[in-house]
């Protein structure tokens, strides 16, 4: 793979930064971080209108037919400005219809996920802190051609915003008999609750399930055949996440770095002191090396799907313990001053603190590097 990326790719990224510093800057994030649904409408609706929330879906169903690479460099500059958007969510709802769902699916959603019309969200994981297929315990019970959900769906992102959720639930005791379905969000039954969070920025909760049914048209991935697919999105959505949060420890870094040279003490910068500058630069060298597994990660989505789950876990491993080192070294080198709710640093600091956990946080993918290496 070439790490250079293409003329049309830095226009891209400068594109998307334009808009978010000139729409979406400090000051209106942590607005949008207060509201009820910690995103704008308007703007949400623009992104849809410039295609950057069908980024990688096809022209088909109103997207610009790029690549998860692509869609990594807008993640990155999202994660920078900590732009409060349901955008992993809507990228992980579509990213799911497009590989498992019907072409009636997928004409009747992705369009409008395109377009910022409606908004999609997974609900993947459970209470007991097991990411992947292994994970999902949620039983439907058979209604004929239907199926019977009642339980809870934890760790769903945007749960109040989202018009539709694609759960993972078990069609029986063994490993690969799982399914996938959409499940509208104003279903009888159906309930969402997002719970106070310390990254304001973002919006996570419980989908609670009465008794829910769902038609066998609205099944994407058939009983039994889940499996594969549900991991692929577990992959993306460590991706996402993996994009987002080095964007934000460049921007953190950034922040120090700048503090560094403009801070006197005792007459010079302290940029100059070997306790500042010896941790700055070991941060960047940390940042630049998840961005090389990160980018090959994306990468590989579309161009080597076998290695994906491997480049996967180290990218995810390996840049949730950069991110969290450069929100607490960045504090510390800042001093009392970053721990004020004045001073945005912070906000990068609890953005660290969503991140490390969603998908997996380090721990989990290097035991499962090690599992996917037989050991």
């Amino acid at each position: 793979m070439n790490f250079g990326f293409s003329e049309e790719q830095e226009l891209l990224r400068t594109e998307v930064r334009k808009l978010l510093d000139g729409q979406c800057p400090m000051p209106e994030v942590r607005k949008l971080g207060e509201s009820p649904q910690a995103y704008s409408p308007a703007l949400w609706k623009q992104l849809g209108e410039l295609g950057w929330l069908g980024l990688t879906l096809p022209e088909a169903y109103g997207g610009a037919d790029l690549e998860w690479i692509d869609l990594a460099l807008l993640l990155e500059e999202t994660g920078r400005s900590l732009f409060p958007s349901p955008l992993i969510s809507c990228t992980l709802a579509a990213a799911a219809l497009l590989e498992s769902g019907s072409e009636e699916q997928k004409q009747a959603r992705l369009p409008a996920l395109a377009a910022g019309s409606q908004i999609g969200t997974v609900a993947l994981a459970e209470d007991g802190g097991i990411f992947g297929s292994e994970g999902i315990a949620l039983r439907g019970e058979r209604q004929g051609d239907d199926w019977l959900l009642d339980g809870v769906k934890c760790f769903v992102t945007d749960p109040e915003a989202a018009d539709f959720f694609v759960v993972a639930f078990r069609t029986g005791d063994g490993a690969d008999e799982l399914a996938l379905a959409v499940v509208d969000a104003d279903a009888p039954g159906v309930s969402a609750q997002s719970f106070p969070m310390m990254d304001t920025t973002k919006r996570l909760g419980n989908l609670s399930l009465e008794n829910v049914r769902v038609p066998a048209n609205a099944i994407l991935a058939e009983p039994g055949r889940a499996r594969p697919a549900l991991d692929r999105l577990f992959d993306r959505g460590a991706i996402a996440v993996t994009a987002e949060l080095l964007g934000s420890a460049q921007a953190a870094l950034d922040m120090t770095v700048a503090y560094a040279k403009e801070r006197i003490q005792f007459g010079s910068p302290i940029g100059r002191f070997q306790g500042v500058k010896h941790p700055l630069a070991e941060m960047f060298v940390a940042l630049e090396s998840s961005k090389s597994l990160l980018y090959y990660a994306a990468w590989a989505i579309d161009a080597k799907p076998d290695d994906v789950p491997r480049a996967v876990s180290r990218a995810k491993a390996y840049a949730s313990d950069t991110f969290i080192r450069i929100g607490v070294d960045g504090v510390q080198l800042h001093g009392t001053i970053a721990f004020t709710d004045e001073y945005d640093l912070q906000l990068y600091l609890k953005r660290s603190k969503w991140a490390r956990p969603m998908f997996g946080d380090s721990a989990y993918h290097y035991e499962r590097l090690l599992r996917l290496r037989g050991l």
